[in-house]
């Protein structure tokens, strides 16, 4: 039987790690397994292990070889709106000259997809379909626009419907341009979200679109959720903030994603 001065030292080695993993997260924005078994002499398998109890508490997210922090992007739809609404509108005003007259563009439920069928122009011509009834309220505004609503039950987090029924409402639509909401954008674990439903409604959603356009602020980038949509390199646009690091965007630009800079906030 092992000592309860063994279990203590064996807990005290285990909270060690884990705050030098967490440590590590803060500064560098990710973490590999075989280098924390490398710097804390343990087997790759003691670190996985390490990074599982770490992620079921909430503390990370756990990629392929690794880790990375977890998306900020936590709350209702309702509770998002009023995080860093200077920052979205700029990103949504970008995003909405990405989208050409004439065409059928499916917007994904969330808040900066909100801020961008607020920032659409009064007169630009478009079908737009979507699973939020908040940006079917703001797009019924817009004399140029003909809207779609996918319906079902509205998932009160998202703010959009999922299910069955929005997805067989999908099935419908072959839209030009899928704008994909995200909890969290990487280079290796690619568009990422909290809920399993709004994981396979939305996979589905990008499925059907010609092209498909992110906008996400600067704190979801380097982080990760649960479940995952599409890798970058399928994501055809990504709109991003004006201070966003050139060499990162670079990166992406190699997967073959295009970016694109929103205006500097006041």
């Amino acid at each position: 039987m092992r000592s309860r001065s063994g279990r203590n030292m064996q807990d005290f080695l285990l909270r060690e790690r884990q705050g030098v993993i967490s440590e590590r997260l803060r500064l560098n924005g990710r973490v590999l397994a075989t280098e924390l078994a490398l710097e804390f002499g343990v087997s790759e398998d003691t670190v996985r292990r390490d990074l599982r109890e770490m992620a079921a508490a909430g503390l990370c997210e756990r990629v392929y070889g690794g880790a990375l922090p977890v998306s900020p992007a936590h709350g209702s739809m309702t509770q998002r709106i009023g995080f860093a609404a200077d920052r979205k509108q700029a990103l949504a005003r970008a995003a909405a000259k990405q989208i050409a007259a004439g065409s059928t563009v499916f917007f994904d439920a969330g808040s900066t997809n909100l801020a961008i069928a607020n920032a659409l122009p009064a007169e630009l011509a478009l079908t737009a379909a979507t699973n939020a009834p908040a940006i079917a309220a703001a797009l019924i505004d817009k004399p140029g626009v003909n809207v779609i609503l996918i319906g079902g039950m509205v998932d009160r987090q998202t703010g959009g419907s999922l299910g069955a029924k929005a997805l067989r409402d999908m099935e419908q639509i072959s839209p030009d341009l899928c704008i994909l909401g995200a909890c969290g954008v990487d280079l290796e674990a690619g568009i990422t979200v909290f809920g399993f439903e709004d994981a396979e409604f939305k996979r589905f959603a990008t499925s059907r679109s010609r092209k498909v356009l992110v906008a996400a602020t600067s704190e979801k980038f380097g982080t990760a959720a649960p479940h995952s949509i599409l890798p970058v390199a399928h994501c055809e646009c990504l709109v991003v903030e004006h201070d966003a690091d050139p060499a990162i965007l670079a990166r992406y630009r190699e997967r073959g994603c295009r970016t694109v800079l929103a205006e500097k906030t006041n």
